[in-house]
């Protein structure tokens, strides 16, 4: 069977020398240019996700929200992909780790996909607004403090703020005690950044984190999941917490990044609120730039050309949102319309704590340095060369440096004694073993230190 949809009428075409490749500093330099000549082509064409990673990447809003909404020919299940299944795709292909199956929600179908999205909805549901917002301002005034003395009054955002802040409140929300949430930040971190045995490290400290909850219950998501009545087994409560840690906290960092950038611009409008700044980097910039693999059930034809039943289509958020056949009619449309969160029945399931996040991230900032100005135009800043995240690599800011109160100067001694003590106590009962390939753990991380900060306020 061969389903037909062209909803633009614009004719296909093809590069004239291979594939675009939608990776690299080429590609990272101006995505935009790489957009608009993609669309020259159709409302879809075949791109390089990565080398030797071929697949149909949809640029158009209209045939995008068409793939997204409708499961019953486009599938999440990648063990349909025909080009790994028949060997055609690097074993070390960076790829893999954003489209390989994985048995979570994301990657799951029909009544198996509503059993543990279910799941997650339900144990989102249950998180308080007001304690969000106090989780993210205190992880944000931690980590302000750690930088807002500095006698130059320079910072550089990302790695000093939007990066961490998001792990702060997940392993905060996620019921973490300090050794395992280090080793989360550890392993989530080390995932992006392709650390050698990141993957292991998270599913260990994770997998000690279930087990620890089965023993003693808690106020948190973890429990929350684990309690939910689809009863869902200790592995795919792993998996789903893999998903939620990983399908937040880049997409987060790139939000609260560019956002605060944004709003730090010459071109901001004075007056208009941060939430505002959120959502124009929601629309312009989408955090997720290219990724919700679908696999035809069938062979379906776009724009002429016959994509194969199996052969993974990309959705372009960051290309759809920014659809010129939008530009005429954008502002009537809700400033929710845009997909950076997705749509469908595999629509983001956090996208209101997200944004929550993201917007409370900013104010923070602001809040507690009131004169802090981007030293480079925003214009001139440099985003990631990868297809999956439009995110800033720098964000580079002046702000005049705070004297240190004697309350913050206490509870910085705190976190420091705490890491001491960690160091130098009495031997403490040995944790769960790991796997002896895992990376080793790192004992007044980042999460050990942010806890005895708050304890010391």
């Amino acid at each position: 069977m061969q389903q037909h949809f062209d909803p633009s009428g614009t004719p296909a075409g093809c590069p004239a020398h291979g594939n675009i490749r939608l990776y690299g500093p080429e590609f990272g330099s101006d995505p935009e240019r790489h957009y608009s000549q993609l669309r020259s082509m159709g409302p879809s064409a075949p791109v390089d996700i990565a080398p030797d990673v071929e697949v149909e990447l949809v640029t158009s809003y209209d045939a995008a929200l068409y793939i997204l909404q409708n499961p019953g020919s486009f599938v999440r299940d990648a063990r349909r992909w025909n080009a790994l299944n028949e060997g055609r795709v690097p074993a070390d292909s960076p790829a893999l780790p954003m489209m390989a199956y994985r048995p979570n929600a994301l990657f799951s179908d029909g009544a198996a996909h509503a059993r543990l999205r279910q799941a997650v909805t339900d144990s989102l549901a249950t998180v308080n607004q007001v304690q969000l917002v106090r989780q993210t301002q205190q992880s944000a005034d931690y980590l302000i403090s750690r930088f807002s003395s500095e006698p130059l009054g320079q910072a550089e955002l990302m790695a000093a703020y939007a990066q961490p802040l998001p792990l702060l409140v997940f392993s905060d929300l996620f019921g973490c005690p300090p050794e395992i949430g280090d080793r989360v930040i550890v392993g989530i971190s080390g995932i992006f950044e392709g650390t050698p045995g990141a993957d292991e490290t998270l599913g260990a400290a994770l997998a000690e984190l279930i087990a620890l909850k089965r023993r003693e219950p808690g106020e948190d998501l973890t429990t929350r999941l684990m309690a939910h009545s689809a009863r869902l087994t200790d592995e795919e409560v792993l998996h789903q917490l893999v998903t939620l840690l990983s399908g937040g906290t880049m997409p987060l960092t790139a939000a609260i990044g560019t956002s605060g950038a944004l709003y730090l611009s010459d071109d901001w409008p004075s007056g208009l609120p941060i939430e505002d700044a959120v959502v124009q980097t929601l629309w312009n910039y989408a955090p997720i730039a290219n990724y919700a693999g679908h696999y035809p059930v069938h062979d379906v034809e776009l724009s002429g050309r016959t994509v194969r039943a199996g052969d993974p289509i990309l959705i372009s958020f960051a290309a759809a949102n920014t659809d010129p056949k939008l530009t005429d009619h954008r502002e009537q449309l809700s400033a929710k319309a845009h997909l950076a969160f997705g749509a469908g029945p595999h629509a983001c399931p956090a996208k209101d704590p997200a944004f929550l996040i993201a917007s409370t991230a900013v104010e923070s900032l602001l809040n507690r340095l009131p004169d802090v100005e981007l030293r480079v135009p925003f214009k001139e800043l440099a985003w990631a060369p990868t297809p999956w995240s439009r995110s800033l690599v720098t964000v580079p800011v002046r702000f005049s440096p705070r004297v240190v109160s004697s309350a913050a100067a206490a509870r910085s001694a705190a976190a420091r004694s705490a890491q001491t003590a960690q160091s130098t106590s009495a031997p403490q009962p040995s944790p769960a073993p790991r796997p002896a390939h895992a990376a080793p753990q790192h004992k007044g991380g980042l999460f050990s230190r942010f806890l005895a900060w708050t304890r010391g306020a």
